[in-house]
């Protein structure tokens, strides 16, 4: 079912009385990206996807993202459908995202799952890469930016192995608005820090992450999870930044116990 809230696109599937899970999707993809995680998932579960403010088809609006706003829009969602303590499910921005609105308000959620994503805020130098890259879609245009981004999210495995789906991929991202795109980045570089509420986090996380991530390799997200009272972590094999797309077996299987574990603690 598709519907508009808060001037975005909102996708649910499966029984809204079973357990609810929120996918968050990455940089700069679309919900498309959970679609084997919804076909495997919402037979038990109220699976729950959407595309973020200024991507897919979502409001645009001014470009002008923070987010504050991002979190505000997720909360949205939860409140107009009702969902009572969703599981979260974030990657990449999805996660920063994610970690945010644990931050303010982690009783609102049943669990947390992280893939491929740090609790970190961006260093100088990678606030200077996103400008960088804002200035790339401003001189040479979206399609030069998505040529140039987008490989860095897979391993070589997949990108010549499933080449087709990995160009359908690259060709749904540049039908983003420009403004869009470059609202994300502003939105990513001006991010606070979530790491020193790690400690604090008392719900049940998973931490997934692909075995060749080169962006938030698994030692980093090992030691994010180390500081995490009640937290697993896992690596994704054959899979890099995008683990949900590249190894969505492994991706699924995961979910689907983590989510079973809190069941059966509660």
């Amino acid at each position: 079912m598709r519907q508009t809230i808060n001037n975005l696109v909102v996708y649910t599937a499966g029984d809204i009385q079973n357990q609810a899970i929120i996918f968050v999707h990455g940089f700069p993809y679309d919900h498309n990206m959970w679609n084997k995680q919804v076909e495997y998932l919402s037979t038990n579960f109220f699976c729950v996807t959407y595309d973020i403010r200024g991507l897919g088809a979502s409001e645009v609006g001014d470009g002008q993202y923070t987010m504050e706003q991002y979190a505000e829009d997720l909360f949205a969602i939860i409140n107009k459908i009702g969902l009572k303590k969703p599981v979260l499910c974030g990657l990449s921005m999805g996660g920063y995202l994610s970690f945010r609105a644990i931050e303010i308000n982690q009783s609102a959620f049943k669990g947390v799952i992280f893939c491929d994503t740090k609790s970190q805020s961006d260093t100088d130098e990678i606030k200077l890469i996103r400008a960088n890259k804002i200035k790339q879609i401003n001189d040479s245009g979206l399609d030069s930016f998505v040529e140039s981004f987008v490989p860095t999210c897979f391993s070589e495995n997949y990108q010549s192995t499933f080449a087709e789906n990995y160009n359908k991929i690259k060709s749904l991202c540049k039908t983003n608005s420009p403004i869009g795109v470059k609202g994300a980045l502003i939105a990513m570089l001006s991010r606070v820090d979530s790491t020193p509420f790690l400690n604090q986090i008392n719900i049940p996380t998973l931490h997934l992450c692909g075995e060749f991530d080169q962006m938030t390799p698994p030692t980093l997200m090992e030691k994010i999870a180390s500081q995490i009272a009640n937290s697993q972590f896992l690596v994704v094999t054959k899979s890099g930044h995008m683990s949900p797309i590249e190894n969505p077996d492994f991706v699924n299987t995961a979910i689907e116990n983590f989510i079973q574990q809190i069941e059966e603690t509660n």
